[in-house]
């Protein structure tokens, strides 16, 4: 059996890999929990876990396929971090070991020359038994992975790398609104980033009927917030919005069938679609989403829910250059800084991938 993107493991052991092909599993295996058990060590400032921030030391591991990984692509390009933190881009397939580097030449990660991730993580801790996920920053001069904590990276990149950002760079976590980003995000999370994944692996009726349910009740909540404000927090785009819209612009190519996600696609429901086209055509958002890549690797590696492997082709990128008319809602996108720069050359998104 393939396994989930965020949530991977090696073969070594098969009660580990079982442990980790979706998350950990309640309730005689029907309810679906996310195993949040990741490399907690960080990057900062004073180096105090024996990483200090260095730019060139670190390459960042994410495949644009991943909600997870997506994030950190997101935050990178709207702080101007390109020239601190490389970027590496998995294939958006894999197996049950790791995910692999098969869009480079010859198949190998061009700076840290490896195959697979999982190269990296066993640099770390020979045998690791845990998820090999994305994203992951990876040590350049030992090729050992860092950390895969994804929640802590991009919390990381706005906090500890600042002396690394652009001139401009927006301010993702305003002190003003600390304490309601943390309730915000955790919401966020729990009912709707991994809502999604609690439907769409649930191992039973009921599970799945307490799912949804749960899903639809955080996406009413949302319609309703996003109905008076244009952002998630304030007045300007924060990282509560990056964590939402990764879901957002996955969910009708993928959750609304895929993980039977269905009471409507989101493009039904005028805040949230409005909301999410908004970011799409936004600067650092939308240029760095692949639907290909995204559809690919739910459709194809997702064996159990999506036997045959088939990818659907719809539904049509297009609506998502479609006008929002979020502007009326005022709001100032990077509040008193400025919009990303054009991509960086060599990590465009394919021709025919995004919403032309």
């Amino acid at each position: 059996m393939k396994k989930d993107g965020a949530v991977m493991a090696n073969t070594t052991d098969k009660s580990a890999s079982d442990y980790s092909t979706k998350g950990s599993y309640v309730s005689g295996g029907q309810e679906y929990t996310r195993d949040t058990n990741y490399i907690e060590t960080r990057i900062t400032r004073d180096g105090r876990d024996g990483y200090p921030v260095e730019a060139g030391r670190y390459r960042l591991i994410a495949a644009r396929a991943c909600p997870w990984a997506n994030r950190t692509i997101i935050v990178r390009r709207l702080l101007g971090l390109e020239d601190a933190i490389s970027l590496g881009t998995p294939g958006p397939t894999h197996d049950s070991r790791s995910w692999t580097f098969d869009l480079d030449p010859d198949g190998k990660d061009p700076v840290l020359g490896i195959e697979r991730l999982q190269e990296a993580f066993f640099r770390r801790t020979p045998g690791y038994a845990r998820g090999i996920t994305v994203p992951a920053v990876v040590d350049i001069p030992t090729g050992a992975v860092v950390t895969n904590n994804f929640p802590q990276i991009t919390e990381d990149f706005s906090s500890e790398w600042v002396d690394f950002h652009r001139d401009g760079a927006p301010d993702l976590w305003p002190a003003e609104h600390l304490e309601e980003m943390r309730q915000v995000n955790k919401r966020v999370f729990t009912e709707v980033n991994n809502g999604v994944y609690r439907c769409g692996f649930a191992g039973s009726q009921e599970a799945y009927d307490a799912a949804y349910d749960r899903l639809w009740t955080a996406m009413d909540w949302l319609e309703d917030r996003l109905s008076k404000q244009r952002y998630l927090i304030g007045d300007t785009i924060t990282e509560a919005d990056v964590r939402l819209f990764t879901t957002l612009v996955r969910f009708d190519a993928v959750y609304h069938g895929h993980f039977k996600c269905n009471r409507n696609k989101l493009s039904e429901m005028p805040n949230l679609w409005g909301y999410a086209r908004d970011l799409f055509q936004t600067p650092g958002f939308g240029d760095t989403v692949d639907f290909v890549q995204i559809k690919q690797h739910y459709y194809i590696v997702h064996e159990d829910i999506n036997p045959t492997g088939i990818v659907p082709k719809g539904p049509d990128n297009s609506v998502w250059l479609t006008e929002h008319g979020r502007e009326a809602l005022g709001g100032r996108p990077f509040g008193n800084g400025t919009a990303p720069g054009p991509v960086r050359s060599g990590e465009e998104v394919t021709p025919g991938h995004g919403a032309e």
